[in-house]
């Protein structure tokens, strides 16, 4: 069994920053990449930011030069600092790990976080 445990919302003022933390504990083999997704009420979950077990990252555009994801392997933790905050990124963030399991190590499997609301406002 795998579980992602969120911390790390809450309320920000505009321009503000918030980080969060995402970490991955229970029976885990090894982890491959990790995400931020965002989800407001009656919209799709959409990407935020991602990063690979080698680093690379990608982030959506809405983002970019504001928002930094990172990774501690050894930790099994995705972080995601976020700067310059907007109303607009009000949202619930959930993280999400591809994660093989120690009692399946060659298949990743992906895992979700609980969701942490952030709030943007004044």
């Amino acid at each position: 069994q795998v579980q992602l445990v969120e911390s790390g919302g809450g309320l920000a003022q505009p321009g503000g920053s918030l980080r969060l933390s995402c970490a991955a504990s229970g029976s885990i083999f090894s982890t491959n990449r990790m995400g931020w997704y965002r989800q407001t009420p009656g919209k799709q979950r959409d990407l935020v930011a991602a990063i690979t077990n080698s680093g690379n990252t990608n982030y959506a555009d809405s983002v970019k030069g504001r928002f930094t994801i990172s990774r501690d392997n050894a930790k099994n933790t995705v972080y995601l600092q976020m700067n310059s905050l907007k109303p607009e990124d009000t949202a619930v963030y959930y993280c999400n790990h591809y994660i093989a399991t120690l009692d399946s190590p060659s298949r990743y499997r992906e895992v979700w976080g609980q969701g942490t609301l952030v709030t943007v406002s004044s």
